[in-house]
């Protein structure tokens, strides 16, 4: 045997035990341990992109969107409308008062017809779908130029309404109120159009531009006889 061996092996018995006292052991490095670890392959499961994307988006549902869905897309109407007014009307009866919903609609398909229609019921959808029927029932047809506009001046006057429509050039579309409305359901454009009358009341300005188209002729065609605003229909059954 080795005596630097043995003469370690008894220094190392000889060492007192001495309560109280910590006596200082001496550490090895572990570095090559720790390199180890640090160069060791990752073992955790990571999911790529492809295959978070077969999942597909996540929804409320969980963590895939709904599969399947049955509902057809909805279907374009073959009308646009735009609501003028909605009020409140009452009628007074036996037992007291009776409240319903009045609506004005302007209906067009923004190619040359447009009509106005008005509709009550006791509930808005109720009123709103009698306002869109009659407004679909009194289409009119309107003389239109190649470029979507109106051929001469003309002017028209319901109730207390009156309006004036002039064909301008590359001025696009000049009104408010009610009578913008009712052109830009109609598809008209180049027109410059003007209130003359003190009058608020947009379903009468509908009317009242409702008319003046009515009363538009072609130059080349011959004359219509020009309509009257007592001709249209306004009776309503609630």
């Amino acid at each position: 045997m080795n005596p630097e061996k043995e003469n370690k092996k008894i220094e190392e018995t000889e060492i007192p035990i001495v309560p109280g006292i910590v006596i200082p052991v001496p550490v090895e490095p572990v570095t090559a341990e720790i390199s180890s670890v640090a160069d060791a392959p990752k073992t955790a499961k990571t999911d790529s992109r492809d295959e978070r994307d077969s999942r597909g988006p996540r929804g409320r549902g969980g963590r895939g969107g709904r599969k399947g869905d049955s509902r057809a897309p909805r279907a374009k109407p073959e009308y646009d409308s735009v609501m003028l007014n909605i009020r409140r009307v009452a009628r007074v009866v036996s037992g007291g008062r009776r409240f319903a919903f009045s609506v004005a609609i302007v209906a067009g398909n923004r190619k040359g017809l447009v009509g106005v229609g008005l509709g009550k019921g006791s509930d808005t959808a109720l009123a709103i779908d009698k306002a869109t029927r009659h407004a679909k029932k009194n289409m009119i047809k309107i003389n239109t130029t190649k470029d979507m506009s109106i051929p001469h001046e003309v002017s028209a006057k319901y109730s207390s309404a009156r309006v004036v429509l002039r064909p301008v050039r590359d001025r696009g579309l000049v009104a408010g109120s009610a009578v913008r409305t009712v052109l830009e359901l109609a598809g008209l454009k180049n027109i410059a159009a003007k209130i003359i009358s003190p009058s608020k009341n947009k379903l009468n300005i509908a009317r009242a531009t409702i008319v003046a188209l009515q009363n538009l002729t072609l130059t080349r065609g011959t004359e219509s006889k020009k309509i009257e605003p007592s001709k249209i229909v306004t009776n309503i059954t609630a």
